[in-house]
């Protein structure tokens, strides 16, 4: 499992690479599931690489 989610958090830092994204927008790029993207953004998150805003009531994903 833990394999699994270092996997799916590259593929979240590859699809935020060109920019910020929507959660909306970054689980389209990657085609993962809800507890997959959390996962991997909690991942991420824990080692301080990504960052978190709102915009219009919209989550916004970016490298840190």
């Amino acid at each position: 499992m833990i394999e699994k989610i270092g996997t799916n958090a590259g593929a979240v830092w590859a699809a935020l690479q060109n920019g910020a994204l929507e959660l909306k927008a970054l689980k389209k790029a990657t085609k993962l599931k809800n507890d997959e993207l959390a996962f991997a953004l909690g991942w991420l998150a824990r080692e301080g690489k990504v960052t978190f805003t709102e915009k219009e009531a919209e989550l916004v994903v970016a490298l840190a």
